[in-house]
């Protein structure tokens, strides 16, 4: 199952369903990922801030993978254009291409 990943706060809810799903408890998922229990509460919690390498151990110790991935052009446009404008990059492309 992939879960589309926008905020620190869906890693959090990700992570947070996982031990919940394989019903661990945070304390051991907090010795197996090396960090605080407390921690790992304030982050399933929603803390805005965390160190990236905690993260990672957390999503190892979870049996977790995370990738990152380049939306294709169509849906990148699309998000990243407002509304009423070009992009001459992708009409510089078609133009390219024909």
């Amino acid at each position: 199952m992939s879960t589309e990943i926008n905020s620190i706060r869906d890693v959090a809810a990700a992570v947070r369903g996982r031990r919940q799903k394989l019903g661990l408890s945070q304390e051991s998922v907090a010795q197996r990922a090396r960090v605080s229990r407390q921690w790992l509460s304030e982050f399933e919690s929603g803390k805005p801030t965390a160190e990236l390498q905690l993260v990672m151990r957390l999503i190892d110790a979870l049996g977790l993978r995370l990738f990152l991935e380049v939306p294709n052009e169509t849906h990148r446009s699309k998000r990243a254009s407002p509304p009423d404008t070009v992009d001459l990059d992708m009409l510089l492309d078609e133009y390219h291409k024909s």
